[in-house]
């Protein structure tokens, strides 16, 4: 039994259990979440990653900021399904919150697309600026009407490639190339315009999928290289830095609907406070993985990023013609 499987029955059991004890109760028929509450969260990385840290300080904070009344259950290492399942679950009331790259959103608001737009940050520190931004609260709000709604987002590096033989020093090293990206239009857009060939695939096929030869290479921040294990099979990472991609906590609009404005509250600031809390953790995590993934035998290159961002100039003209995103990405240059 796989432990997707294994995590789907304890989510059934979890929610049989749930019925059970609120079947008597009618204190929180009034919407305004008086009585108690536990929301369900799933995400498909590692308890030892450094977001996880930050969804237990959330799950943490919010009980406490609410005085027991609404806990969160996490279900981490991709137990109850991959990204695109989980949203799934979400809008069917399976679960009530997920941990999602914004990259995954693009199928359920264009506005995301934006964050996977290449080289359209400039340091971490445009990137911190745009993610405080009162567009990205927008951006939040924007699934809206799909169901869910953003709380706030977690660092997750900038991303490059990796590959199990050939370095990419310049864009033509992708020639010919099979490289795992996200199932993301943009992603995809992205891989095309450098020379390679786009695989969509799940992260948690990436590992067999380099090992069995279906993909060269992927793209990711060195902590895939050790949490994922990836560095185990790719022993290439070439530093390019082509995007820097939040990872987004987002709620049931049902979910949120069931709390009291007080317990919104408490539920926001926690959300906040979990987001310091791992970006803090960040820095050190990526600087641990990358001499973890040296140990393993993968090699870092500097690479000349002139030739890369020079090759996806038509994304950011292509984005610039759309009204809003056009709207958007002058926001994101005005945050520098």
């Amino acid at each position: 039994m796989n432990k997707k499987v294994v995590g789907l029955l304890v989510l059934a059991f979890s929610l049989v259990l749930l019925a059970g004890c609120n079947s008597g109760d009618t204190s929180g028929e009034s919407g305004e979440g008086e009585s108690g509450e536990e929301l369900r969260l799933a995400h498909n990385l590692g308890e030892d990653h450094p977001v996880h840290a930050g969804l237990q300080r959330f799950a943490d904070n919010v009980e406490e900021n609410t005085n027991g009344k609404v806990k969160v259950k996490i279900f981490a290492n991709g137990v109850l399904g991959d990204e695109k399942e989980v949203l799934e679950q979400l809008q069917s009331g399976g679960i009530d919150m997920t941990k999602v790259s914004a990259g995954a959103l693009e199928s359920f608001s264009k506005d995301y697309q934006v964050f996977s737009v290449p080289y359209i940050f400039e340091s971490e520190d445009h990137f911190s600026n745009v993610m405080e931004s009162d567009t990205v609260d927008e951006i939040y709000q924007s699934t809206e009407d799909k169901g869910f709604i953003g709380l706030t987002y977690f660092d997750s590096g900038a991303r490059s490639f990796y590959t199990k033989d050939t370095a990419i020093e310049t864009p033509e090293d992708l020639n010919g190339k099979k490289i795992r990206v996200m199932d993301s239009s943009t992603a995809t857009r992205m891989v095309e315009l450098l020379g390679g060939t786009p695989t969509p695939m799940p992260y948690g096929e990436i590992y067999t999928g380099l090992q069995q030869g279906v993909i060269d290479g992927a793209e990711s921040n060195p902590t895939a290289l050790t949490t994922g294990k990836h560095g185990e099979v790719a022993k290439n990472f070439s530093v390019n830095e082509h995007t820097i991609i939040p990872d987004i906590l987002v709620v049931s609009q049902a979910t949120w609907d069931k709390l009291s404005d007080e317990q919104k509250e408490a539920v926001q600031s926690a959300a906040e406070d979990a987001t310091q809390h791992q970006v803090e953790l960040w820095d050190e995590a990526t600087e641990e993985a990358i001499s973890e993934a040296e140990d393993m035998g993968v090699e870092f290159n500097e690479v000349d990023k002139d030739p890369f961002i020079e090759a996806v100039q038509p994304m950011h003209e292509e984005f610039m013609e759309d009204e809003r995103m056009g709207e958007i990405m002058e926001n994101f240059k005005d945050a520098k």
